[in-house]
């Protein structure tokens, strides 16, 4: 099947989604009124509290969400053949993952910017607040470890890729001051922007000759290394104020991943590959060689993010809503960076799926496992003698897909020659992709843990407090740090996708609670469906995981007690939503029955002068 009219269905969708469904949401159910003051304007510090232009903020928030699984998740998932994955990333973003964004964005701006388990106390009560602030951490520490563990993979032994993403750093450190600090009361946008730009086409550029230098083995560090000098920058970046480096690096990183997305749509629609894999494969009945379950529910979880993530749930009321300028560009920003990680989504599977099957499973399969498939490779010696690298065996995604990738850019015309660069190309594009989730998600895990620890001291619920700051950082990153430097792609992945969704039901379910107490009960299907559907498939697969995945662990002594760590984590995850499933279902129930909401709820929606605001 040739790959045009997929890439052109999949955009008409997106537009569909976008033009009418959003408009319903934002209109109808959530009533967004640009008079109210978001928190931005309301704390602005200079420090976390910042307002910020629509595109400036939608940057910082596309590359924060962005991470590894709409990469890796779907080239993983290639397995299956192409018609699941894509089917669940099409109807699960436009119906549910652009929909959970968006009412946790605005569910956190109408709380003055704060977390999804401080809003879970308020809109659903003070137990499950408190569970959910608990489930939330365990949760984001994991999948913190799950995007790192990808960065790891990608940039180790790779001068080119630590060259090219170093230099991200000072770059964005010379945007941040020249846009917020170069004319005060004033954000430049315009001329930063162009220089950060030609400075990071420098870098790549020179990330090449670099790696073919000398001086090469000075940033070729091992997969230990990349781990604690990746722990190194999550705590700097999550400390900095968020104008001097996450913002514009955040912001300068998506132009590479936007310009980079927007070249791989013209590449499919010149070169329109033909998909190799069958819409089905055999192994939706379980027993592949990459993801061993069956396609329910491990198809879900797998594909952890692009169709939805709970991990944007963090971001959305962690970082963005403290820098929303008025609530209107909460659609734009919720809604349409969502899509836009769809569509990366899709083209990741359209990468993956355009290799010969033998040629995929031999790259994402150790070669005594593959010997036992029967396949037989096509392309892939020519593949590693133009790339100039043994490609076969390189587990974990992001090969087949910078290989997939780079097969598709040197069919346009004129780039045939270029297959070794592009395919480096790419691999430095996936680790930018996702290394730009780990300072955010960190800032994030130290918001939470902060808000957590200040119910026994009150400082540390003060953001400015910076023993604080400097104390909850160095917990997280040494968390999530440990986690990589012990853990493999074959166990953090399983435990990372089923928690980043088990985290999504958990946000859906507090947001269903929103619209509920908000007097929206009519419309808290938009959220009630997605949430019911997604919590039935994760939950699923997080007692199959226990069982076929993380509980075998245990009977080898040298994987003991990673099993044993795993299958405690994942039953935490498990009770923990079970627990707040209940609780909110019970608020909803009573609030439906005519029962006042909390008091600290944010309930209807007023305008300035106090008269409730109604749609047209």
């Amino acid at each position: 099947m040739n790959t045009l009219p997929l890439i052109l269905a999949a955009l008409c969708v997106f537009a569909i989604g976008y033009r009418y469904y959003s408009a319903f949401v934002t209109a109808k159910v959530l009533v967004l009124d640009d008079r109210r003051r978001t928190p931005a304007h309301v704390h602005e510090d200079g420090h976390n509290y910042v307002p910020s232009p629509k595109w400036v903020l939608f940057g910082h928030h596309f590359a924060a969400i962005a991470g590894a699984g709409p990469l890796v998740g779907p080239t993983l998932a290639a397995q299956f053949g192409f018609a699941p994955g894509l089917l669940w990333i099409l109807l699960g973003a436009v119906l549910a993952g652009c929909v959970h964004d968006l009412v946790v964005l605005v569910a956190s701006v109408r709380h003055d910017g704060r977390s999804l388990a401080d809003i879970a106390r308020t809109e659903v009560g003070p137990f499950a607040g408190l569970v959910a602030m608990f489930a939330v951490l365990l949760i984001l520490l994991v999948t913190l470890a799950g995007l790192g563990i990808v960065v790891v993979n990608a940039l180790a032994n790779s001068p080119w890729g630590v060259f090219t993403i170093g230099c991200t750093i000072p770059i964005a450190l010379f945007m941040g001051l020249y846009m917020f600090k170069s004319s005060p009361g004033r954000i430049r946008v315009a001329v930063p922007s162009a220089v950060g730009v030609v400075l990071l086409l420098a870098a790549v550029v020179g990330g090449r000759l670099f790696a073919q230098g000398g001086a090469a083995g000075t940033l070729t560090f091992s997969a230990h290394q990349i781990t604690v000098l990746m722990a190194v920058y999550g705590f700097v970046a999550s400390v900095l104020p968020v104008w001097l480096l996450l913002e514009p690096r955040d912001y300068l990183s998506t132009y590479v991943k936007l310009g980079t997305i927007a070249a791989l749509v013209i590449g499919v629609l010149l070169v329109h590959p033909d998909i190799r894999f069958p819409a089905v494969t055999s192994f939706v009945a379980g027993g592949g060689p990459i993801i061993k379950g069956k396609l329910f529910p491990f198809l879900f979880v797998t594909i952890a993010c692009g169709a939805i993530s709970g991990f944007h749930s963090l971001v959305g009321s962690g970082t963005t809503p403290k820098m929303l300028d008025k609530e209107t560009d909460a659609r734009f920003i919720g809604y349409g960076a969502m899509m836009a990680e769809s569509l990366v989504a899709v083209l990741a599977l359209i990468a993956a799926c355009s290799l010969f099957p033998g040629d995929y499973f031999a790259i994402n399969v150790p070669p005594e496992a593959y010997a036992k498939l029967g396949y037989h490779v096509v392309n892939l010696d020519q593949f590693s003698a133009e790339v100039g690298e043994q490609l076969a065996g390189r587990t974990g995604g992001a090969v087949s897909l910078a290989v997939g990738m780079a097969q598709i850019f040197r069919g346009i015309p004129g780039m045939q020659a270029l297959m070794g660069y592009w395919y480096h190309y790419a691999i430095m594009f996936e680790a930018l992709f996702i290394l730009t989730t780990i300072d955010t998600g960190t800032r994030v895990a130290r918001y939470v843990l902060q808000e957590l620890l200040g119910r026994v001291e009150p400082r540390f619920a003060r953001s400015a407090w910076l023993p604080g700051n400097l104390t909850t950082t160095a917990v997280v990153v040494l968390a999530w740090g440990y986690l990589i430097y012990t853990g493999n792609i074959s166990t953090l992945w399983p435990l990372f996708g089923t928690g980043n969704q088990l985290l999504a039901t958990i946000a859906l379910a507090v947001g269903t609670t929103f619209l509920v107490n908000m007097g929206k009960a009519r419309y808290a299907w938009v959220t009630a469906v997605p949430m019911l559907f997604v919590g039935a498939t994760t939950l699923t697969a997080g007692v199959e995981g226990i069982a076929t995945i993380f509980w075998p662990l245990t009977r080898k002594p040298a994987t003991a007690f990673q099993g044993y760590l795993d299958s405690a984590l994942m039953t935490l995850f498990v009770a923990g939503v079970v627990l707040v499933l209940v609780n909110a279902a019970v608020r909803c129930v009573r609030t439906a029955r005519g029962e006042a909401p909390p008091h600290e709820a944010f309930g209807p929606p007023t305008s300035a002068e106090g008269v409730p605001l109604r749609c047209c």
